[in-house]
């Protein structure tokens, strides 16, 4: 007797259609949140938590609210940073502009309340834990917005300053990352501590230097001086592998005095080995968008290396 073909391992039409449609909604769903997360600057606040938790592990602090303060605070302040800046921003990154032009007023809501959450919370960790979380907010102010010129000045905005520009921003997030769970557990000052703020301070002055190089064209117009404007792209990923060796040479020092164990100084070799690899790619890559946020994930693998080197992985 023939077998009858059988019909239950074939999709009937509408349940093709079914899974069609249930497949492109979640594309759409994640498409999204993709966007809500580059182009609002959620995935920075959550590096940033990251670079807080690595500093915490590497001075043995016990577990407090530092990585969610830092986290809400970094999102306030590149939120604003991009409101701030739409129209610089519209011909070099259309596609987040237009996103954050879509949703400003929920952005702007959006970041006041993070950073009056994150105040709040700072107020738990005592007076220096208030101070740090008001820093880099203050210095965005100096650094992004023209308030000199409305008075009449002639002083520029330091964003328009060579190497200050990148200098504040990587003093702003160093002091604050390294300081913050320092003062929430009332932590001394050790020479450790300072060799994490160097190791922060240097490899941030890079990740500012990064995007800067598929920015040029806009930055020469807008009278903003950076190392691809000055110098050009060769010299600056040159300028950028020589921070990158100072970066090494700190490490290797703190390892020698004993400043740092071998799972933290392995940590951060990690993060230094992935920020290398991004600055090899400058000016030879089409993709230089995704090498600044690259450079900005770099810690995220340092800190996942000291994980897995604490536990014993």
């Amino acid at each position: 007797m023939a077998s009858e073909p059988s019909t239950q391992s074939r999709p009937t039409g509408s349940t093709a259609l079914w899974n069609r449609s249930t497949i492109s909604r979640a594309r759409t769903v994640l498409e999204r949140l993709r966007n809500a997360l580059l182009y609002s600057s959620t995935y920075l606040a959550l590096v940033a938590a990251a670079e807080v938790a690595l500093v915490m592990i590497v001075l043995s602090l016990p577990v407090n609210l530092s990585p969610l303060v830092v986290g809400l605070v970094t999102f306030a302040v590149y939120v604003n940073d991009r409101l701030a800046d739409l129209e610089i921003d519209e011909a070099v990154a259309p596609n987040r502009t237009a996103f954050v032009r879509r949703h400003q007023r929920v952005l702007y809501v959006a970041g006041a309340i993070a950073y009056g959450v994150a105040v709040a919370l700072a107020v738990s960790g005592g007076p220096l834990a208030f101070g740090l979380t008001l820093l880099p907010g203050a210095f965005w102010v100096l650094y992004a917005l023209d308030y000199f010129a409305a008075l009449g000045s002639q002083i520029r905005r330091l964003k328009e300053v060579l190497i200050v520009n990148s200098a504040v921003v990587a003093l702003a997030w160093s002091v604050t990352i390294v300081g913050m769970p320092m003062a929430f557990t009332n932590a001394p000052i050790t020479p450790t501590a300072g060799v994490l703020f160097g190791y922060l301070f240097l490899a941030t002055f890079v990740n500012t230097e990064i995007p800067n190089v598929p920015d040029v064209e806009s930055d020469a117009a807008a009278g903003v001086s950076t190392l691809p404007v000055v110098v050009g792209v060769r010299r600056t990923r040159q300028s950028l592998y020589g921070v990158v060796l100072l970066t090494l040479g700190l490490i290797a020092y703190a390892v020698l005095r004993g400043l740092l164990v071998p799972a933290a100084a392995l940590a951060l070799l990690a993060g230094l080995a992935c920020l290398v690899t991004t600055i090899a790619f400058l000016g030879r890559s089409d993709a230089e968008r995704r090498l600044a946020i690259s450079a900005e994930l770099s810690r995220v693998p340092a800190l996942g290396v000291l994980v897995l080197v604490t536990v014993g992985l």
